[in-house]
């Protein structure tokens, strides 16, 4: 049983992304056989798939009922809002997805969102920020919290230490009925690509299996960003204004001004924070640079009178 399951109060209430496949099925299956009593089972219909999408919230419904789970359900046409925001059908259906799930969270009162992430996907993730220029092999966090739809919410992946193949045959083994989506199989998103070509590939290459690799990596990493977070704090390079001390960040070895950078960038709410911005942002200790980088976002970093910041 996952760690974070056995754990965490089944008293409190959750709200748990289910999407009616293997991996989320057995998510909701493994909360419930843990004493969860209160959950809110959320399902969003991407409309992607016509009839097998409605098939697949109704089997999503029915099973949230007959486990004694409260269901929110929605429809969103992601293909047409991905045309409308000239923007690719996967960005499209996570900004659904994220909208969806802040609605419910509003409609529930409750910040707390169980996904129903694996080993596997954290791999895809790793290795899909690396070649996206990521500051290290960054994955996902069991517990996290992130903006959704304008709402700060608690995201918990309690099975990033299980890997797919396992939940489908745990599922086999209680004889737990899923929905299989075809799609998945389709190179017609980076992560199905990632998937299904780019990691066999690799594998072959390799002659070993490059996921657990990856998933080895961002285990690393997350004990790394622990030892950073501390030389941060230690570092004290915040003003009361919450501005960068631009002297005392100078006064410490450059590999600790990044790690200062990139802990005030991300604490901004900066998005997308790679290691090429955080070169950018170092830029700005240069007296004779120029006093103002451009973040995403349309925001910018600034210096001046000896303090840095985010406008």
């Amino acid at each position: 049983m996952p760690r974070w399951i056995e754990e965490a109060s089944k008293r409190r209430r959750y709200l748990v992304g289910v999407s009616g496949g293997a991996d989320s099925v057995s998510l909701l299956h493994l909360l419930h056989r843990s004493g969860f009593g209160s959950l809110v089972v959320c399902h969003l219909d991407h409309g992607l798939r016509g009839e097998e999408s409605r098939e697949d919230a109704r089997f999503v419904e029915k099973l949230a009922k007959s486990l004694g789970y409260a269901f929110e359900g929605g429809r969103v046409e992601v293909a047409g809002l991905a045309r409308g925001e000239k923007i690719s059908v996967e960005t499209a259906g996570r900004r659904a997805r994220h909208a969806f799930f802040a609605a419910c969270a509003r409609a529930r009162r409750c910040r707390r969102l169980v996904l129903a992430h694996h080993g596997d996907d954290q791999a895809e993730t790793v290795l899909w920020k690396l070649v996206r220029g990521s500051r290290g092999a960054c994955g996902m966090g069991e517990s996290q919290t992130m903006v959704m739809g304008g709402l700060e919410m608690e995201i918990i992946r309690p099975l990033l230490e299980f890997r797919r193949a396992e939940l489908r045959q745990w599922l086999e083994q209680e004889n737990l009925s899923w929905r299989e989506d075809p799609s998945n199989a389709q190179a017609i998103a980076v992560r199905n690509r990632i998937r299904n070509e780019a990691l066999p590939l690799l594998e072959d290459i390799a002659k070993r299996d490059p996921t657990e690799a990856l998933i080895k990596a961002a285990n690393s990493d997350a004990e790394l960003r622990q030892i950073e977070a501390w030389a941060v704090e230690q570092a004290d390079v915040i003003d009361p204004q919450s501005r960068i001390h631009l002297p005392k960040l100078r006064t410490h070895p450059e590999v600790i001004q990044r790690a200062c950078l990139f802990s005030y960038l991300r604490q901004a709410g900066v998005s997308g924070v790679t290691r090429s911005l955080v070169d950018r942002a170092l830029s700005l200790t240069d007296p004779e640079s120029p006093p103002v980088i451009n973040l995403p976002g349309g925001r910018a970093l600034r210096r001046r009178a000896g303090r840095i910041w985010v406008a």
